[in-house]
């Protein structure tokens, strides 16, 4: 068996890589490795979700089934967005929470992810722990020492939905504002909490079959919103996946806001409060130059990862900061989430725009993206690009041609033999340019045939 646990999670074709015999075995290798530390005398509990793909009906209950073999109770909660899961976890001080899930990725996959206790995504070394125990023999609990299943899918909303409102401490009364909830998690969470926080809601894919989530909709699909926004004549809008643990949003004229740029817009108005920790911003190495330039103009800070909002999380816990995401939407702010929040990001735009009184392409431009163009080159020795000197050389004159104005970043996959060239310039047309002949680089370089 390879790796199963990939960026975040597991991940796989439902009912063919992702089985429920799997999902079983992974709720209780989990179980085994996280509960090891349960409170004296207490019996191990955790908490289950899933998006609203039809093969999360068996998934999570497999994995429920699997948890309950290893002798925690779990409290089965259904259809709730990822960060609400996390939160679940990290209120109710339970052991582990999981979620079935893949995100924006189309119905017919699957995942499963898990939060150690405080509502915290694994690091890689629990993760091994449990793909170790896989299938491996042990002394199972029985009689009363087995798990208990309880299922409470409206009270675990409702908490989730207080969270979110509680979270906003500016009414959004008099801001109209339209959703893509991508017929996902968030589909009647996002709506009510924005109602609730004094908004008035517009919303298209709000109506999950099972089938339709991700489909044509939501923050991969972000044209629809754009012209809802338009034709609605809302204030903005906000596009999420299908877990909701990412948020895209539209302005008033119809034009794409970006994870960059949100994140810039927070930073520049906590900055301004006096609450951005140590004055200082999480990124990935994908995020645009422009949003870079434009914090250090505003005397802001920022503290690079690598791709994956668990290690801007890592970073952000170990360098005591408090807000932090990605361009592609994955924005966590620690005071209110343990993980990203598309909900709760959305309605942090809404609030920091009823505060300033100003529309939302005003708030973001002082955010200049600069052109960006990404090859993906497959078929090539993707750590060669770390060590071939034909590579380094030709990265090391496109970065001495693009000077202060631009970047290059070679990513190779972390699964398969493919590097992503990605370059940034002060115009479109270099960037094509510099990032085509670099991809040409490394497919002669580096090719496998």
């Amino acid at each position: 068996m390879g790796k199963l646990f990939g960026t975040d999670g597991v991940r796989g074709l439902a009912n063919r890589e992702l089985t429920a015999e799997l999902a079983l075995q992974l709720g209780e290798a989990a179980a085994r490795v996280l509960t090891r530390e349960t409170r004296s005398g207490a019996r191990p509990n955790a908490v289950v979700g899933r998006d609203t793909r039809a093969s999360g009906e068996l998934l999570a209950d497999a994995v429920a089934a699997g948890l309950a073999a290893a002798g925690v109770d779990v409290q089965h909660v259904g259809v709730l967005p990822t960060p609400g899961i996390a939160y679940l976890t990290q209120a109710q001080d339970v052991d582990l929470g999981v979620v079935i899930s893949a995100s924006h990725n189309p119905m017919a996959d699957n995942g499963i992810k898990f939060f150690a206790r405080g509502g915290y995504k694994l690091d890689d070394a629990l993760e091994a722990e449990i793909e170790g125990l896989l299938g491996k023999d042990w002394n199972r609990p029985i009689g009363a020492s087995v798990g208990r299943i309880e299922y409470d899918a409206e009270n675990a909303e409702e908490t989730y939905i207080r969270h979110l409102t509680h979270s906003v401490h500016t009414s959004l009364k008099g801001l109209t504002i339209a959703m893509d909830c991508a017929n996902g998690a968030t589909s009647n969470i996002a709506p009510e909490a924005f109602r609730r926080a004094g908004a008035e809601v517009r919303v298209i894919s709000a109506n999950p079959d099972g089938y339709n989530i991700n489909e044509d909709c939501g923050s991969t699909h972000i044209e629809h919103l754009q012209k809802f926004v338009v034709d609605e004549g809302c204030d903005f809008g906000v596009a999420f996946d299908g877990d909701a643990d990412r948020c895209l949003a539209v302005d008033g004229e119809g034009n794409l806001v970006d994870g960059d740029q949100i994140m810039g817009m927070l930073a520049l108005a906590m900055k301004g409060r006096g609450t951005l920790a140590k004055d200082t911003l999480v990124l990935t190495v994908m995020s645009n130059l422009g949003l870079k330039l434009a914090m250090a103009e505003a005397g802001i800070e920022v503290a690079e990862t690598g791709v994956g909002d668990r290690y801007v999380l890592e970073e952000m816990r170990a360098g005591g900061y408090n807000l932090g995401g990605e361009q592609s939407g994955h924005v966590i702010n620690l005071r209110y989430a343990t993980t990203g929040d598309g909900t709760l990001t959305g309605l942090k735009i809404a609030a920091e725009m009823a505060r300033a009184k100003k529309p939302l392409a005003e708030m973001v431009s002082v955010i200049t993206r600069l052109p960006q163009t990404l090859i993906n080159v497959s078929g090539v020795d993707k750590d060669g690009s770390k060590t071939n000197e034909a590579v380094l050389e030709a990265v090391r004159e496109a970065e001495e041609k693009l000077g202060k104005t631009g970047r290059v970043l070679l990513r190779p996959s972390g699964t398969e033999p493919l590097v992503r060239v990605m370059v940034e310039a002060a115009t479109q047309e270099e960037a094509d340019a510099v990032c085509r002949d670099l991809a040409n680089v490394v497919r002669i370089h580096l090719s496998l045939d």
